[in-house]
């Protein structure tokens, strides 16, 4: 049997799932968790890995579900399909949990339920006697890097190191047989087409930002306080003030938040406390951005005689897609939506764990349409709901059939060709060495 056979088989078996595979979207989409709290989406991974006869492992870096289904055809590569189980607090979405916040406005909900999709063509249609290798199904957790201040505690309580989920999962071993992986996002931007594949995407590091000043009365004696409040803001106009040191072609963002700005407003603020992302296209401009927001920070603290504390966590990584895949994936966008939709989609300045794993081994993050609105926003929402849920999983198992069948060869080849810049050992020691702490006294 051909690849194009093979492949029209698996998709004719999902197009028969296309109801159900639409369905799981859906109710994922209408019970959305935070990152490392999916719960209830695991379990439904989990229940239905099973009823379609895989085993999966439940529990992976706490939510994690991943089941394997080897390949007939002799040894080879194992290449990871992936879906992202978490949404992330989206304040106005109509669909938010109204105890947390959280809702799918990123298309995870997609994501998860092309990878059921996909496994339930390949296994459907029998195509794993055709194949070489193995294929990993994997419903990774927390994308999304938010949730910061629960994160850091449940790492100081030896729950997790790293705070996103692939980074976490690598660590933990969940990755270390995987040789190649992929997953596909939904998008709603119309300039990405039906279909596309980034060149790259921003890495990151996160910061926490405490400022502690000296609570007083604000009516009667301010002047025995030193507001932290003031001193925050004064750190962030010094943030504002770097931008313009920033090159272009580094693509820096810095994008703060203030979460706490004083406990009531007849007490001058003792506490006040950010979050920062620092962005940027590469590590080393990553790197000198985030001594400059650093230096920032300690302007504000020097101003009012404050002291700052400063905790910089290891972010993502910056991605880069591997072209040789890119190639394959474009012949099956071709397919499934038209050349005319696919899109060659430039430097993307968002960021992903996607980039982790891209540090160690050969990735592929393409970009699937059926959203309309604004990533991350209250008006996101799919709108094309074949398209969003039913082709990514022909295009996931399309990518299966294309690197693991003839012997796996394609994927051989990908992996013959594919230099990743940093081994497994060389990636913890580098993100382990952006973990510090840092006190300024400002007085």
């Amino acid at each position: 049997m051909s690849n194009d056979e093979l492949k029209q088989r698996v998709c004719d078996a999902i197009d028969r799932r296309a109801e159900e595979i639409i369905g799981l979207g859906e109710q994922i989409r209408q019970h959305p968790e935070l990152g490392f709290k999916e719960v209830k989406t695991a379990r439904l991974v989990d229940e239905t890995f099973r009823r379609i006869g895989l085993s999966p492992k439940t529990g992976l870096a706490l939510t994690g579900v991943r089941a394997d289904a080897p390949g007939r055809a002799g040894d080879g590569p194992t290449f990871a399909v992936l879906g992202e189980l978490d949404g992330l607090v989206v304040a106005g979405h109509p669909e938010a949990d109204p105890q947390t916040g959280a809702a799918h406005a990123c298309g995870h909900n997609a994501q998860v339920a092309g990878l059921l999709g996909a496994a339930m063509g390949l296994l459907d249609a029998g195509a794993m006697e055709h194949l070489a290798g193995r294929v990993a199904f994997f419903a990774v957790p927390a994308e999304e890097y938010g949730d910061i201040e629960w994160r850091v505690k449940q790492a100081r309580a030896g729950k997790l190191e790293f705070l996103g989920g692939k980074p976490e999962l690598l660590r933990l071993g969940h990755f270390d047989d995987v040789d190649l992986s992929m997953m596909i996002h939904t998008t709603s931007r119309p300039e990405d087409g039906k279909a596309g594949v980034p060149a790259s995407n921003n890495g990151c590091v996160v910061k926490t930002v405490r400022y502690v000043g000296r609570a007083s009365h604000a009516g009667g004696a301010p002047w025995n306080g030193i507001n932290a409040l003031y001193a925050a803001q004064i750190g962030l106009m010094a943030i504002n003030a770097v931008r313009e040191t920033f090159r272009d072609e580094d693509t820096i963002r810095v994008h703060p938040i203030m979460t706490h700005g004083g406990s009531q407003v007849n007490v001058i603020p003792g506490e006040a406390r950010l979050e920062t992302f620092v962005r940027g296209r590469t590590l080393e401009a990553i790197i000198d951005a985030d001594r400059k927001v650093d230096r920032a920070l300690k302007a504000g603290a020097l101003a009012l005689g404050a002291t700052v504390e400063i905790e910089t966590l290891p972010g993502y990584m910056p991605m880069t897609c591997d072209t040789r895949m890119a190639e394959y994936f474009r012949a099956n966008a071709a397919r499934l939506v038209g050349e005319e939709h696919y899109r060659q989609i430039g430097h993307r300045t968002g960021s992903t764990d996607m980039g982790d794993l891209s540090q160690v081994m050969p990735v592929l993050h393409p970009y699937i349409g059926g959203a309309k609105g604004s990533g991350h926003g209250a008006d996101y929402h799919i709108v094309d709901k074949p398209l969003a849920y039913v082709a990514p999983a022909k295009a996931l198992a399309m990518m299966v059939i294309d690197l693991l069948a003839n012997g796996a060869a394609g994927a051989r080849d990908v992996l013959k060709l594919a230099k990743p810049p940093m081994t497994r050992e060389q990636f913890f020691a580098f993100q382990r060495s952006m973990a510090r702490r840092e006190v300024y006294e400002g007085a």
